[in-house]
């Protein structure tokens, strides 16, 4: 992709300005709003004075085929001088600070508004004391004063006024020379001559000051580096992000927000619609945001469009237009409320316990591309395979894009009886002594383990209730030691062994603290008869958790851990549809714990 052409000049700070009070250079709406505070603004102003660097400003022309942005003038030019609504010459990219600073100092005749080192709200006058501005070696930091909305400074805590320009005259006897005149400056001066007669001192203190600081605003340059029309949207957004790299980054959704605004469609209200009735309806949604939507519709537009490949990249996204994002953005919506009900069924009812965020983009396409279909049992065995596969062979942990075109259109395919492969489910491998390395939720597959043991009918030690939505969210369910830490502690047992998944299950937080730091003999005993549970009763709850009952009855943690550990490979193997290649002796705890000593480390779980 090519940035296209450009052209590097200077030009006058003072026709820059006129261009944007007469309406010819605007922001794109895209643009933040203007943030500079007071100070940055007299530290400009005393740069200018001196003819020191301001650096570079970047726009693009307007009237491009690819770039269609909505306009917005520079914060003070409406406000200011009334401006008609116009069609802009060349929008800012960088320079928005700086010009809106300068416009509203040095044009608009009005105070500024800006804002204190403590971000309080104020306007200010700016105003140059003249003597100061000429004296030897000037300090232009003391020279340049910032002044109330009522051009009165004040001391003694408001009391006594420090000093009053509120009259023109007010300013001649104090030689104080208004910002906002630097660049229209002859009747000031006239009426500066006329209220001192003709004073030598006062005659040559206006010329000096006119010649060092006046005329230093008159021919001041700055240099524009200006983006031709050609330019693509995304080169847009890429140099958007460049010069921009000190603040926040533009996201390609207000770039298409801006580009949606040019057609009347307002983006960012639509979404927020959509964003609302997904997250308060679906829970497992509340970490999705606006760029997995565009992802997911741009699968759906491209695959669409004629002879267009199916893709969601940024560039993608950008070259959406209006209609498509219209056409598509229901289905999208519906899409993305069926997986969260797919999801469900897998047990993932929260987004904290979601594998991975971003394969909701294919699930949500695949979903809405087939509408009803998707309600077949033999549909949904296979979403649930593809996305087991996904989960458990960590295939969305990187680089994804190109997997999710890749998923959408396998699947679709798939599910319909156009192709036999699916690339995700061929490619799917898990390796048998990742079960020691998986030892905190910041791993998709992680989640996901618990996530099966719950869809497979894990039931809690206690009440023996199956670890459904409702026991979900009302007993506090999370993931716990099974042998406490404080008892594998006091049998030297390896941290990175007790800490593994292999050590954990899914119980409610009441049935947590009623365990504590005890050995499971002891433990399950207290349960039995608290809860009047029978033996065979609690046997069969701990085999829902894939868990060996007489290895906990004897406190046999080796037995315990060897037996689950392999519980856990054939669940994975059923899911996935891949036998899993297993080493001799890998779960014995006589194996050496350096072999597996590369995965996080324990978190803040109870126990």
């Amino acid at each position: 992709m090519s940035v296209a052409s450009f052209d590097s000049t200077k030009d006058f700070v003072s026709e820059i300005l006129k261009e944007i009070g007469q309406g010819k250079t605007q922001l794109p709406d895209f643009q933040r709003g203007w943030v500079w505070d007071d100070d940055h603004i007299r530290d400009l102003l005393a740069s200018i004075a001196q003819s020191f660097p301001i650096g570079a400003v970047m726009t693009l022309q307007t009237g491009g085929a690819d770039v269609s942005f909505k306009p917005r003038p520079i914060e003070g030019a409406n406000e200011a001088l009334q401006l008609q609504e116009r069609d802009p010459e060349t929008l800012i990219l960088d320079g928005q600070q700086r010009l809106t600073s300068l416009f509203q100092a040095l044009e608009t005749g009005r105070p500024v508004s800006t804002k204190d080192n403590k971000g309080k709200k104020i306007r200010r006058w700016y105003y140059f004391d003249m003597k100061r501005c000429v004296a030897d070696d000037p300090e232009f930091e003391e020279a340049i004063l910032s002044i109330p909305e009522d051009k009165k400074l004040m001391r003694n805590f408001g009391r006594d006024i420090a000093l009053d320009l509120s009259t023109r005259e007010q300013e001649y006897q104090n030689d104080m020379f208004p910002a906002h005149l630097l660049l229209h400056a002859d009747d000031w001066m006239e009426g500066y001559i006329d209220f001192w007669q003709m004073n030598r001192d006062k005659w040559n203190l206006y010329k000096q000051f006119n010649n060092e600081v006046i005329k230093a605003f008159g021919r001041y340059q700055v240099p524009v580096i200006e983006l031709g029309k050609e330019t693509l949207k995304e080169a847009v957004c890429i140099v958007f992000e460049k010069v921009n790299s000190g603040g926040v980054s533009l996201t390609v959704f207000e770039l298409l927000t801006a580009s949606f605004a040019a057609d009347d469609f307002q983006l960012r209200e639509d979404w927020e619609r959509r964003e609302e009735t997904l997250k308060d309806g679906y829970p497992v949604l509340r970490g999705m945001d606006s760029t997995l939507f565009l992802q997911a519709l741009a699968l759906l537009a491209t695959r669409n469009r004629e002879k267009g490949a199916v893709s969601c990249k940024r560039k993608d996204i950008l070259r959406l237009r209006t209609a498509e994002y219209t056409t598509w953005a229901d289905r999208v919506q519906d899409g993305f409320a069926q997986a969260a009900r797919f999801l469900h069924r897998q047990k993932i009812f929260h987004a904290r316990d979601l594998p991975y965020r971003t394969q909701l983009v294919p699930l949500a396409a695949i979903l809405a591309d087939l509408g009803a279909d998707a309600a077949a049992e033999g549909t949904n065995q296979k979403l649930t395979r593809w996305y087991w596969c996904g989960v458990l062979g960590e295939m969305y942990g990187g680089t994804t894009e190109t997997r999710f075109a890749n998923d959408f259109l396998d699947v679709t395919r798939w599910v319909r009886g156009e192709a036999e492969a699916v690339r995700t489910i061929q490619e799917a491998n898990f390796q048998a002594n990742r079960l020691l390395t998986l030892r905190t939720r910041i791993s998709a597959a992680y989640k996901g383990i618990h996530a099966l043991l719950m869809r497979d009918g894990s039931r809690d030690f206690r009440t023996g209730d199956p670890i459904e939505d409702q026991t979900f969210f009302e007993d506090s369910i999370d993931i716990h030691h099974i042998f406490p830490q404080s008892w594998c502690k006091k049998q030297d047992i390896d941290s990175n062994i007790y800490n593994s998944i292999v050590n954990k299950t899914a119980i409610s937080a009441r049935t947590n603290r009623s365990i504590g730091g005890r050995a499971p003999a002891e433990y399950l005993r207290t349960l039995q008869r608290n809860a009047d549970i029978a033996e065979t009763s609690m046997d069969d709850i701990l085999a829902s958790h894939r868990i060996c009952a007489q290895a906990l009855r004897t406190d046999d943690f080796a037995r315990f851990f060897a037996s689950r550990a392999e519980s856990l490979l054939q669940c994975i193997e059923t899911v996935i549809g891949h036998q899993v290649l297993r080493e001799e002796g890998l779960f014995r705890l006589e194996a050496p714990m350096e072999d597996y000593d590369d995965g996080p480390k324990d978190w803040d779980e109870n126990d």
